[in-house]
């Protein structure tokens, strides 16, 4: 294995090395690729079954004080000063050009307590890019990066929840972004309904010293209750595979600062109606997006493309139609789940219609293709259960 003494790692790095985990560099982290099995056995046993990720190399940054929701309105694209206790919100962080810095997701634990989730990858640039802010307006905020302090995993799968409600009924019954912090296994822990893998599940942020403890504690668990979870450590490779097929944007493919917010189709994500009066402060890249919108939108659009071979499309592929470019492939796998090639792109709009046929340029193999929507995969819903 390349040398990675320089790397940072989580406070669980032993129980991969003990899972047999297949050590990366993953944006500065000493990460697990995969285990023992394969990448589709991970993938699959997630869909069917439950897995645990490790996503403490994510950066969890700590925002307190009485300007702390201007701070967020400031440099988040979504509305964050009316979010309730207990609530999640998905945002892009933009640019003045109104291109992604990066997607977070946004916790309010108190009136003026709140936890930004970024991506790994991000954390400095973010840390930099909201103490600027800070700066420039002279906000009245304690900023603190927690990243190191704590830890955070995350359990998804069909089985997930079903296990979660014989140990507390309260999380089970949580809606989707929303959170709960409670005294669990000897610890104050935070638990979230987010997700990245489009399947049902939580995630878990607590002290960085307990996380080894914790998940030997829910793995012991999960065996001695009346439970069908057979949670497997699960990695980053299983995971990608996992979000495409749920077609959610990942940072440096699907999202970037020369990618307009409004191309990767997320409306939700954006709140162009902010005002000063009204939310305090408008967001950073606000009135390009909104000059954007106005005119018509960006001439690109984010689309989904299931593709007639085996053969994996790789990001930056030309797409063509009628042998005239239109697009690049953002991302591509081999769907484990639907046993198809599949990949998402920007297109121009104008050739985005759902049935288009397309074709990806893969060198030496022209690869053809169908726009479909996304997501490609949707879990299925638990059934009623019988009273």
């Amino acid at each position: 294995m390349t040398e990675t003494t320089s790397l940072r790692k989580t406070p669980l790095h032993q129980h991969h090395l003990d899972h047999e985990g297949q050590m990366v560099d993953y944006a500065g982290w000493e990460m697990p690729i995969k285990y023992a099995t394969s990448i589709h056995e991970e993938h699959t046993h997630c869909r069917t079954n439950g897995s645990l990720f490790d996503v403490s190399h994510m950066g969890r940054l700590s925002v307190k004080g009485k300007d702390s929701a201007k701070l967020l309105e400031r440099v988040c694209s979504r509305r964050m000063g009316n979010m309730q206790e207990g609530q999640c919100r998905y945002s892009f962080m933009c640019n003045e050009s109104g291109g992604v810095l990066d997607d977070v997701i946004v916790m309010r634990l108190e009136s003026d307590d709140f936890l930004v989730v970024v991506n790994g990858a991000n954390r400095d640039k973010i840390i930099a890019h909201m103490q600027s802010v800070i700066d420039e307006r002279s906000f009245k905020v304690k900023f603190e990066d927690r990243t190191e302090k704590t830890a955070m995993v995350a359990i998804q799968g069909p089985k997930v929840m079903d296990f979660i409600g014989s140990i507390s009924k309260e999380i089970a019954e949580l809606k989707r972004f929303r959170f709960i912090t409670k005294n669990m296994m000897i610890m104050k822990v935070l638990v979230a309904r987010t997700g990245y893998t489009g399947e049902n599940g939580v995630e878990i942020f607590l002290p960085a010293s307990a996380v080894k403890m914790a998940v030997g504690l829910l793995q012991k668990e999960s065996v001695s209750v009346k439970s069908d979870l057979d949670l497997k450590p699960c990695g980053l490779a299983a995971r990608d595979t996992l979000r495409l097929e749920a077609g959610l944007p990942l940072y440096g493919h699907e999202l970037g600062e020369h990618i307009s917010a409004h191309a990767v189709n997320m409306p939700f994500a954006m709140s162009l109606d902010k005002t000063v009066e009204a939310d305090g402060e408008t967001f950073i890249g606000q009135e390009a997006l909104a000059k954007e919108h106005d005119a018509g939108g960006p001439p690109i659009t984010l689309v989904g493309i299931e593709i007639d071979s085996k053969r994996t499309a790789r990001q930056d592929m030309p797409i063509l139609f009628d042998g005239n470019p239109i697009g690049k492939v953002t991302s591509g796998c081999m769907s484990p789940t639907l046993s198809k090639s599949i990949a998402m792109a920007y297109i121009n709009k104008a050739n985005s219609e759902i049935g288009t046929k397309i074709t990806i340029d893969a060198g030496r193999t022209q690869l053809e293709g169908t726009i479909v929507p996304l997501p490609f995969y949707k879990a299925p819903k638990p059934a009623p259960k019988s009273s």
